[in-house]
């Protein structure tokens, strides 16, 4: 009786007890877990007594009629209302247009279909509610390039891999405004770049892109402060702070030195701020205007940022769920006086997000005025810390106790612990999916389109109790339909398109609801295979997903036909003999039948130059041939780099998020073998529109 009631429990609050694994195996989570995985949903069901109270909590919940702050409908549908209210009800709709519609709920009280798009404020009874109304379907590539079916094409980039003189040793946005005016200048209609998202300023060892402190701020260390604030002012704060030769040193050095890079840029920084105030600067008022814009969520954030530099100061951890209680909570007595003691810390927290926010303005703005119809798509990563800036300004709305990973299966026998927390399914609907929303507008606010990383996670996450190993987890069902709804919303007001990273494990019917709202999914060349070493031919690649070669997890195209991925899985002893050797067996029938696919085009392999470069150039046309709405070419591939950016299974012993280009980013597509890629690709995209018209 106490399991079924656990289990009961467990699907209440939305974890799967049985799921299929990669192989299409039943699973069953373990009793253990299932308890784990509750507490840290806020479920306590340790005994029989636990497990009843919370069945009656969440049953209460889920069948009361507590009124959500926000519902959500599609545009033309009526909205069931019956659960709150009576049929006939009458209620004000109160649009955002200032505007007032006077209805009257139907006999199964329902509201009509009829309410505009948008937030709309909902009264009705003496209560109120925000209904968000989504268009029918998301801003399109076709909407942005102006043709239906739509044969954009763009490139991909590690942002922090861009070299210009004077960057002080990695890529930032000056760097990125040079690299979309090139690629803009050569056809190019996007430039999709890795997250931006806020890092932990106070620890400059961690620095993954996909581990970020919050996905509501930027990374101030990418901002070129020169582009905002003259390069008289970036001269004279760097002689203030004595770091011309530092910055040379870094500069010169053929791998990112983040702890030493970011802890420069960071003095840089401090020191353009002293002189920013103290005096009457004329960009005074803008950065006024931005933090006053900015508002709590702002505020909260570069208060944490305080109150862990404090923690650095002193040497105690970083991590808020072990700072002192009084602590905890962003908007408790406690922490007002202490940013009222460390304004001028605060401050500068927020002059580094006012600078990157208007640095990463002008790259959207460049992009633009260089021809591209999409511009920048920025990465919203799947999760952010449980330690960090986020988690701790929305902790009722984020799962600080709960990491997110991936279960075992054929490539990672243990599974996948990412140390990132993601959002709580009861949170979002409680506080009216306020830390999704607003989380959605910081992404989509400096860019013509957003990729959603594993995208699944709107559906589903695999979330592990802190602490244990990743097989000790279970699957965490999410409000998908709301939230497509609010993505579909905040596209088609920010007249964004979106991408969804689909590629592994994806849940039935999720392409399906993708494609529907026109949101794009994800091919990958080297994943297009119907079984080993037999690829897709050109048609049967769908019009509904975008199409590239590889990815920053995945080898760059020289680096997978020479087997380089194999070599470093070797070299770091992350695979036993057997399993290296078939492998290779493995990647020579793939490397057999990719050459077979691409040689049925009569324009590759007409040369006797060398096979690798040959393969790449013939990659790339293919790609374009396909009925891709857009396809993207990661930079890597265009130059015929072999090393990829991230070896996932390692940390810090393959270079991950290090490496950097040769050459600086003025030149970089003037590089032979580049200027001659993407040529190919501009052409066989006009040859695919022409022929799919």
């Amino acid at each position: 009786m106490s399991q079924t009631a656990l289990h009961a429990l467990a699907q209440l609050a939305g974890i799967a007890v049985d799921w299929t694994d990669a192989n299409g195996r039943h699973q069953r989570v373990t009793d253990d877990v299932l308890r784990k995985v509750l507490a840290g949903l806020g479920h306590a069901a340790d005994s029989e007594q636990d497990i009843s109270a919370s069945l009656d909590e969440l049953t209460q919940l889920r069948e009361g009629h507590r009124l959500p702050p926000l519902l959500t409908a599609d545009y033309g549908q009526s909205v069931a209302l019956d659960r709150y209210f009576k049929p006939g009800t009458p209620c004000q709709v109160h649009l955002e247009d200032g505007s007032t519609l006077d209805l009257r709920l139907d006999d199964h009280a329902g509201l009509p279909g009829m309410i505009p798009v948008g937030y709309q404020d909902v009264r009705a009874d003496g209560r109120h509610f925000t209904l968000a109304v989504a268009p029918k379907r998301c801003y399109s590539v076709a909407d942005a390039v102006g043709n239906d079916p739509a044969r954009a094409w763009g490139l991909s980039a590690q942002l922090y891999s861009l070299r210009r003189e004077g960057d002080g040793g990695f890529g930032d946005t000056q760097a990125l405004e040079s690299l979309v005016r090139s690629a803009g200048e050569r056809g190019a209609d996007a430039l999709a770049i890795s997250p931006m998202h806020a890092m932990c300023t106070a620890d400059n060892t961690r620095y993954s892109p996909y581990s970020p402190s919050s996905r509501l701020f930027l990374n101030s260390l990418y901002a070129a402060p020169g582009s905002i604030l003259g390069e008289r002012a970036v001269r004279a704060a760097i002689d203030a702070a004595g770091l011309g030769q530092t910055l040379q040193h870094l500069e010169a050095l053929p791998l990112i030195d983040w702890p030493a890079a970011a802890t420069a840029k960071q003095q840089l920084l401090r020191s353009l701020y002293d002189g920013f105030v103290s005096g009457e600067h004329p960009l005074n008022n803008d950065f006024s205007s931005f933090r006053h814009a900015g508002g709590e969520a702002l505020e909260n954030h570069c208060r944490f940022e305080a109150l862990q530099a404090e923690r650095a100061r002193t040497g105690e951890s970083l991590d808020w769920r072990q700072w002192p209680t009084e602590w905890h909570d962003p908007r408790s007595p406690t922490i007002a006086r202490f940013a009222r003691e460390h304004a001028e810390e605060v401050g500068f927290h927020a002059f580094c997000q006012w600078l990157v926010d208007r640095c990463l303005t002008r790259a959207q703005a460049a992009a633009r005025s260089a021809g591209m119809r999409i511009g920048l798509v920025a990465d919203l990563a799947v999760g952010a810390d449980g330690a960090g800036s986020q988690a701790w300004s929305f902790q009722d709305e984020l799962l600080s106790e709960l990491t997110v990973g991936a279960p075992p299966d054929i490539l990672n026998r243990s599974g996948q612990g990412w140390g990132i927390s993601a959002f709580s399914p009861e949170g979002l609907i409680r506080n009216g999916f306020r830390a999704f929303i607003e989380m959605l507008r910081a992404n989509f606010a400096h860019a013509g389109g957003l990729r959603i990383d594993h995208v699944m996670g709107l559906q589903r996450l695999w979330v592990i109790p802190v602490g244990v190993p990743p097989s000790d987890g279970a699957y965490l069902h999410y409000p998908i339909d709301d939230m497509l709804r609010l993505l579909t919303l905040e596209s088609h007001r920010h007249q964004a398109i979106v991408l969804g990273e689909d590629l592994g494990t994806v849940p039935d019917g999720l392409r399906e609801k993708l494609a529907a709202r026109h949101m794009l999914g994800m091919r990958v060349l080297l994943f297009e295979q119907t079984h080993t070493g037999h690829f897709k031919p050109i048609l049967d690649w769908p019009d509904d997903a975008l199409a590239t070669s590889t990815t920053h997890d995945l080898p760059t195209l020289n680096g997978w036909w020479r087997a380089r991925d194999i070599d470093w899985n070797h070299k770091l002893e992350l695979i036993n003999h057997d399993t290296e050797q078939q492998w290779r067996v493995t990647r020579e029938q793939e490397r057999r039948g990719l050459r077979h696919l691409l040689a049925n085009d009569p324009q590759n392999f007409r040369s006797e130059g060398d096979e690798i470069e040959q393969m790449i150039d013939a990659s790339v046309r293919f790609l374009g041939h396909t009925r891709a709405p857009l396809v993207l070419l990661p930079l890597d591939d265009a130059l015929g780099i072999e090393e990829q950016a991230n070896l996932p299974g390692t940390i810090d012993s393959h270079p991950n998020w290090r490496r950097r280009y040769s050459a600086p980013v003025t030149t970089l597509l003037d590089d032979t073998d580049a200027a001659r890629r993407l040529e190919l690709l501009a052409c066989a995209r006009q040859q695919a529109q022409e022929r799919d018209r």
